[in-house]
């Protein structure tokens, strides 16, 4: 209207927190990952993990891959750290041998904010790195293993326990 153009770019690549947007869980822990590629394309990982009724336990994972994309209706938790904010875990699908992944919080840089609790009747705290570290390892079927690595575009967020 007033033939004004504004133009930016980026300032990186980590994204706002995300909340598993049901405060009344007693743990949730989710990361969305994102590694550019030489190539043009780049490849992203998410994952979700949080209880449910009667003892059981949601955990799906997508990667999105050279344009495949792979879902991952379950994943193994090696290490969930909401103190230090780690989160490593391990996806078998039948496209990968495996694909091992690790996102770190950087350890100064960890926002610790508190949550109400639908009821009000209290807070729990929520940790969160926009701009965390990760590490992927991908073994593919008939290829080299190939790892992808960002020094700042992932996020990872925590909120409880799950014991």
């Amino acid at each position: 209207m007033d033939n004004e153009t504004f133009r930016g770019e980026p300032l990186a690549y980590g994204m706002q927190g995300h909340n598993c947007g049901y405060r009344h869980r007693k743990f949730w822990t989710w990361t969305h990952l994102h590694f550019p590629r030489a190539n043009g394309f780049s490849s992203t990982f998410e994952a979700l993990a949080y209880e449910m009724p009667w003892g059981r336990g949601f955990r799906r994972a997508v990667l999105w891959h050279e344009g495949q994309k792979y879902d991952f209706r379950h994943f193994s938790e090696l290490r969930r750290d909401p103190r230090h904010l780690v989160w490593t875990m391990n996806c078998p699908n039948s496209k990968f041998a495996l694909v091992h992944v690790e996102v770190r919080g950087r350890e100064s840089l960890v926002h610790r904010l508190p949550y109400w609790k639908t009821d009000c009747s209290g807070q729990f705290e929520v940790a969160n790195d926009s701009l965390a570290i990760a590490r992927m390892a991908l073994r593919l079927p008939r290829r080299a293993a190939e790892e992808l690595t960002s020094d700042s575009g992932a996020v990872l967020e925590m909120a409880g326990t799950d014991s």
